[in-house]
Order: C-alpha cells, then structure tokens, then sequence
C-alpha cells in the first residue's frame, strides 16, 4: 500500500511539474488541474502580486512581467491555456498571423453582464501605421469599443525562442458614456504569451487597467474593461 501510494505521489508531482513549469504557487492544484485539462482559467487577480506566471523562465516571459509591473495595474486579470505540442506544431506562425490581422477583430462577440445582451467587442478596427522589425512587428491601430468610443493602442508583437509575445497599450484617453474621463494613455495593457513546455504550448494572457478605485463606479469599471480583456484573450485561445 506505501508503495502505491508513494508512486501515485510521484506521478502527480511529476505531471504538476510538466504541466505547472512556467508558472509560481500563486496556480492552486485546483487551477492546476483546470489547465491540465486543457480547459480556459480566469482569474481576476487585480494586483499583480497575485500573477502565477513565474519570473526567469523565459525571456519574453520577463518582459511581459516588466510590463505589467510598469503598468501597476488596480485591475488585473489572468487567461491561461495549455494546448498540446504534436500536432499544433505551426502555433506561433497561427498565432502571429491572428494577432497582426488586426481589421478582424472587429465583430468579435462580447456579453454584457449588466445588460444581458450580445455587443461587438469592436465595432471597427483599423491599421494605422505598420513597422517591420527582424523579431517582429510594431504597429499602431485605432479600434472602436463602446461604450468608450475611439482607443488608439499601440500593439508590439516579438518572436523569440519558439516563443510570442503581442503587447497592446492605449494611447490616448478614454471616457466613459463619454460622461468622465476613466483610463489615462498607457493606462490599459493587455499581453499574450506563447511558449513552449516540454510536450505543451501554454498560452498565457493578462490585461489590466491602472485607473482609480472611485466609490460607486469601480464595480462598473472593473466589469467593463476586465470582461473586455478576458472575452479578447478567450476569443484568441479559441481559435486553435
């Protein structure tokens, strides 16, 4: 009986480290087992003190970490997908070619809880400018997104490594119902990681929003802009 025991302990332990290698204790077993099952976990997670994604396993890993510690978010959300390696052999070439399609993520389909009803995320979606680079590409965008009308964003998209990473930003400020002003430019970031694990691609997105904690209105913030960025990196893991 010990020793079934004990080698039911070692499998687990060896399929958490398989599974769970990119990431810290802040992934419970439960979150763990979720993932393993090649389910989408959600975590509203707001500080990013509470990120699972560990620090110094990869380096497009770092840099998506250092760009959530400048954002120093008030809301924050985490998306997470493991997909197997054989036979999504081609998933960063999948993935980039999704990400830089830009005019296509007009009419993705977003649900409203507060109204119960089916939105566009973005009514429209338009490249501005494009800048090729030898690890990627840089481009700027404007996208319409009710209800806070234009969001001009920055989008940086790097390869390294058999690994992606697609970094969003807005660049101007955005209102409310156009009644008040609620996210202030490079306020709202939302990031997409792929990388490889053993026999695994994880898919690792997160997006937050630095804006203030305002009596009466953070619930309404925290909805609209963290069910935003959950339904785009949902959209995204989706289409594989």
């Amino acid at each position: 009986m010990k020793k079934i025991i004990l080698s039911v302990f070692i499998s687990i332990s060896l399929l958490f480290s398989v599974i769970a290698d990119p990431f810290n204790n802040k992934l419970n077993a439960n979150e763990r087992n979720t993932i393993s099952n090649g389910e989408i976990l959600i975590k509203n997670i707001n500080y990013e003190k509470f990120m699972c994604l560990k620090k110094g396993d990869s380096s497009l890993g770092d840099k998506l970490i250092s760009e959530i510690h400048e954002l120093n978010p008030k809301y924050l959300a985490e998306i997470i997908q493991i997909k197997p390696y054989k036979g999504n052999e081609d998933l960063p070439q999948r993935l980039e070619a999704l990400l830089n399609n830009v005019p296509e993520y007009a009419g993705i389909p977003y649900y409203s809880e507060r109204n119960d009803e089916w939105y566009n995320l973005y009514d429209s979606a338009e490249i501005i400018e494009t800048v090729e680079r030898s690890d990627g590409k840089s481009l700027k965008a404007d996208l319409m997104m009710e209800p806070f009308d234009l969001v001009k964003e920055d989008i940086e998209l790097t390869r390294a490594d058999s690994s992606i990473l697609y970094t969003a930003v807005n660049t101007n400020k955005l209102r409310y119902l156009d009644k008040f002003d609620c996210v202030w430019p490079r306020k709202m970031k939302i990031c997409i990681l792929l990388l490889r694990d053993g026999d695994n691609w994880i898919l690792y997105g997160i997006g937050g929003v630095n804006a203030p904690r305002v009596p009466f209105f953070t619930e309404r913030i925290q909805t609209s802009f963290i069910n935003r960025i959950n339904t785009f990196c949902s959209f995204i893991f989706k289409k594989f």
